[in-house]
């Protein structure tokens, strides 16, 4: 693994707070207006859970995600679609549809919506390490929101 090129960590990370900051104010409300009970649940009532789960599933989930959703899956594919937003879409929804087995459409959104902005990013800086730090940051806020059951992880909301 190589770390992305310089040029790359500025923009990464003013696109990156400000995605956040609109990810923090829909989800925060979200939670708030339809299970006000799970806001913030885990990290107020079990910081230990909530720090095994970011941990947990930054490595263990988005890493191997990262390497085959969009590194391997870019590597392999993209040179098989010259529209770079139908390939973005095409990663999304297969990004997407990995998901089903959790049983929840707002999984499906959600890791649609994921998907776009991570094959955007990677589509961008082709840096499996710019997406995954993007991924785990999206990903670690919404079980820090409390929408941990809402995404089909139970206890961990």
């Amino acid at each position: 693994m190589r770390l992305p090129n310089k040029e790359y960590w500025k923009p990464f990370w003013r696109e990156t707070i400000v995605k956040i900051a609109i990810i923090v104010v829909v989800t925060g409300l979200y939670v708030f207006f339809v299970a006000p009970d799970k806001l913030f649940s885990v990290l107020l009532k079990r910081p230990e859970l909530w720090v095994m789960i970011l941990f947990i599933y930054t490595f263990l989930s988005v890493w191997p995600q990262e390497i085959i959703y969009r590194t391997f899956f870019y590597e392999r594919y993209e040179g098989l679609v010259k529209n770079k937003w139908l390939f973005i879409f095409i990663n999304a929804i297969l990004f997407s549809l990995a998901h089903l087995f959790l049983k929840s459409f707002l999984v499906q959104v959600l890791t649609f919506i994921g998907g776009v902005l991570f094959a955007y990013t990677y589509q961008k800086t082709k840096s499996t390490t710019l997406v995954s730090v993007e991924h785990a940051i999206y990903g670690n806020w919404l079980f820090t929101v409390g929408m941990g059951e809402m995404l089909a992880f139970p206890g961990a909301g």
